[in-house]
């Protein structure tokens, strides 16, 4: 059978014109969506700028009407619901995209990352869980465990709270960054096993706790507090002693006065009277007199007792006016514990000095409550304004004075 080459030369000016049609109406429809959905997308995103959310929420939802398939649509608008509290929306959205089966492998991680922080905002601490476990081993890796990490606190966990916490200690950026707080993590453990009766499954806890961060000081005072509380004087001093060279936090301040009811115990008062006085001199804290003024307490007497065998005890130091010690503590530091002190004292004690301090103490107390409330807002101010700084009302300031007490 012969080709009749006639059809072809009519049959090819068809094609060519069903080819142009056809690409003609692929480019309208290429136009048409690059104009409609960019003009949708930046509409939602000026009305985002101009916080004005729920307009932006309704272009954002008109823009993913028009072009389903674009995932930065989608997460805009998740990001929006889960910022305005709408969490079961916002999870709708970024399920929705993790169900599609088109969806890149980092926008599918970034949907999940998405999702967690829905689940986290909305409380749902079990499936935040889960959401966060998913993201591990992708970019959002380490943002995932310490979300666990913040998650593990949260509920009291702390067996997992250790688990996370060594896991970023020893592949974070910064070996070792986490070592504090697991030490903290170890402590309340010790905690919640001395309150159940189980003082071994503290001691372990604590061991824990010093391994991780040798130089905390958390665990010292913790050690030093459980040795006072069983009744072993001289080694919760020791353990206290540790604490106040090591520590630069002043962390020994919580515990000053049981260090010196400690030292009472112990026979150990003049050494611990010289002591405290020495970081009295060099850091001036309302704690260390307290403390003081327990050592004074135990009297003279007491003083000079020779304490038992493994606490030594020198030669006892000139006694020194409690008195005296507030009062300068007062001129040094002004503060309101200080001056409730001096006024304890009998006021003919207090001298032209310690009246001139009290006169400070108060005045510097008081000059921060010293305020006018705007009667509309609520706005306060040091200063007596006719108009508010807050809500321009005129007048809204009633001219008395308030007080921090009322």
């Amino acid at each position: 059978m012969e080709f009749d080459f006639q059809w072809l030369l009519m049959g090819l000016p068809v094609a060519f014109a069903l080819g142009w049609v056809a690409s003609r109406l692929d480019l309208r429809q290429i136009g048409r969506a690059r104009r409609e959905t960019p003009s949708a997308y930046f509409k939602g995103l000026n009305l985002l700028l101009n916080e004005q959310q729920d307009k932006a929420i309704d272009a954002f939802i008109e823009a993913v009407q028009h072009d389903p398939d674009t995932a930065e649509l989608h997460f805009a608008l998740g990001n929006l619901f889960r910022r305005r509290g709408e969490f079961e929306r916002a999870v709708r959205v970024h399920e929705h995209l993790l169900a599609r089966g088109d969806l890149k492998a980092h926008d599918r991680d970034r949907a999940r990352h998405a999702l967690a922080q829905d689940f986290m905002k909305a409380g749902l601490i079990d499936r935040a869980e889960a959401a966060w476990r998913a993201l591990e081993g992708t970019s959002f890796d380490l943002e995932a465990r310490t979300a666990q990490l913040t998650l593990a606190e949260r509920s009291r966990d702390w067996p997992r709270a250790v688990e996370v916490a060594t896991r970023l200690n020893a592949g974070g950026a910064i070996p070792g960054a986490f070592g504090a707080r697991i030490a903290h993590y170890e402590c309340e453990r010790a905690l919640e096993a001395d309150a159940a009766g189980r003082p071994q499954e503290a001691e372990a806890a604590l061991a824990r706790a010093r391994h991780a961060a040798p130089a905390a000081a958390r665990p010292m005072l913790l050690a030093g507090q459980r040795l006072w509380k069983s009744g072993r004087a001289a080694q919760a001093l020791a353990a206290w002693d540790e604490l106040r060279e090591q520590s630069a936090s002043g962390a020994f301040l919580l515990v000053a006065e049981d260090y010196a009811r400690a030292a009472v115990a112990c026979g150990r008062v003049p050494a611990v009277r010289h002591l405290l006085l020495a970081l009295l001199a060099a850091h001036p804290a309302t704690e260390l007199l307290a403390a003081l003024d327990l050592l004074e307490a135990a009297g003279p007497d007491d003083a000079n007792a020779p304490g038992p065998p493994g606490c030594a005890s020198p030669a006892a130091q000139p006694a020194i006016n409690r008195h005296e010690r507030w009062v300068a503590q007062l001129q040094r530091a002004p503060s309101l514990t200080a001056a409730q002190q001096v006024l304890a004292s009998d006021p003919k004690a207090w001298g032209g000095a310690g009246l001139e301090a009290l006169r400070a103490a108060v005045a510097r107390a008081a000059r921060p409550v010293q305020r006018y409330r705007c009667a509309a807002c609520g706005f306060e101010a040091q200063h007596y304004f006719w108009q508010c700084p807050g809500c321009l009302s005129w007048e809204s300031y009633p001219p008395q004075r308030i007080d921090a007490l009322q």
